[in-house]
């Protein structure tokens, strides 16, 4: 009996001939792409959302506009006042404050609605994000377009969200007892803080639904671990960055010393520790909670630059160009840095800082993803 002779491409220890995709195969590849990229484009409008959250709150703070709403009506609240009775009961319940009893005794009716509207509309785009995830996730379950494995993440992300309100109104109570007239700046920092990671999040996953999964799984094949250890590095130490603006915002900080690069003259800003007990001056006294911002700053701005030598000269082209972008954002965020402290943080600059760590979070997090999962390229194209 004669046997055919074997192809010298054929795969070894192989009788059976290469069967040929079957219709039905074809079709599930093709759903669980257009699932995994219908997911996507879900993800991206809830991080533009988040984004746009992120500034208004900024808004919010910078115009000393969220102890307005004194209440939490997750529900109710929803629906602002809509004739003289319903705003003279709102005013009625903020001139209860102690911010209106110590710093805005005099203001009017027409005054509280200006500062009221954009609390309103900051809750009001919180509730919005949770409606777009809910409808999404409900949607998606429906119609069974989650991708495999995702349908705990995406949960997670809900509960990140429903957090991040309760979280919010923890900040905004702080600001309604004791005498205070804002809100306390370890809880402001607490309430950033997981806005950025929820971004985070989003952004990440943004990313791995942006390839197949067997893309990804190829890729990681091909990760540098050094550069991603590092990248993550710098990722936390943004975070904490971050974390300190906030405790600046908090307090006005940003607005107590206002040249550049000493501090009243001074390397180390006077009375710096003039609170007590002691600890208190990393959260409350201006000129350290400014220098340690300062500090850390410099030091984050330090280590980009060592993590961007190191992936400049990584052999993927893609992932180099991602490091080469994190340290141009990183130089933007720097001198935005700067001018919010010559110019004694102006709501403008301010808020331009604040997107400047936004779009530098967004950046690092690329890089990282890129040493985790690089993206495949020809042999002609790595050695360009």
């Amino acid at each position: 009996m004669s046997q055919k002779k074997r192809s010298i491409f054929e795969e070894v220890g192989s009788d059976a001939p290469n069967p040929s995709p079957s219709g039905a195969g074809v079709i599930e590849r093709q759903h669980r792409s257009g699932a995994r990229l219908a997911v996507r484009a879900w993800l991206v409008v809830l991080f533009a959302l988040v984004v746009v959250m992120i500034v208004v709150g900024g808004l919010t703070r910078l115009t000393d506009s969220g102890l307005s709403i004194t209440e939490w009506r997750p529900v109710t609240g929803a629906m602002p006042p809509m004739d003289t009775a319903g705003w003279t009961s709102e005013f009625e319940k903020y001139q209860q404050s102690p911010q209106f009893e110590i710093m805005n005794s005099e203001m009017t009716l027409a005054e509280f609605k200006s500062i009221y509207w954009w609390e309103w509309g900051h809750r009001q785009l919180g509730r919005v994000i949770g409606l777009v995830w809910a409808v999404g996730i409900a949607g998606f379950a429906l119609f069974r377009q989650i991708p495999p494995g995702w349908t705990l993440r995406l949960l997670g992300l809900g509960v990140l969200g429903g957090l991040q309100g309760a979280i919010g109104w923890w900040m905004v109570a702080s600001g309604l007892t004791d005498g205070n007239t804002s809100v306390a700046s370890y809880r402001l920092a607490v309430h950033l803080g997981l806005a950025f990671a929820i971004l985070g999040v989003i952004a990440w996953d943004v990313q791995l639904l942006s390839r197949p999964e067997s893309a990804l799984l190829k890729a990681r094949r091909s990760r540098d671990a050094k550069l991603f250890g590092l990248s993550t590095g710098v990722m936390h130490l943004a975070l904490v960055q971050i974390l300190l603006g906030a405790l600046v915002a908090g307090i006005d900080a940003g607005r107590s010393f206002t040249d550049w690069p000493l501090m009243a003259g001074q390397v180390f800003p006077p009375a710096a520790f003039a609170i007590e007990p002691l600890w208190r001056n990393f959260f409350e006294n201006q000129g350290l909670v400014q220098f340690v911002h300062r500090i850390v700053g410099y030091l984050l701005f330090a280590f980009t630059i060592v993590v961007w030598s190191k992936g400049r000269k990584s052999g993927n082209r893609s992932t180099a160009g991602a490091f080469h972008t994190m340290m141009l954002m990183a130089c933007v965020q720097v001198a935005l840095g700067i001018m919010t402290v010559l110019y004694a943080a102006p709501w403008n600059i301010a808020i331009l800082h604040l997107l400047g760590a936004v779009g530098l979070w967004v950046m690092i997090l690329r890089a990282r993803f890129r040493s985790q999962y690089p993206i495949e390229q020809s042999v002609r194209s790595a050695g360009k």
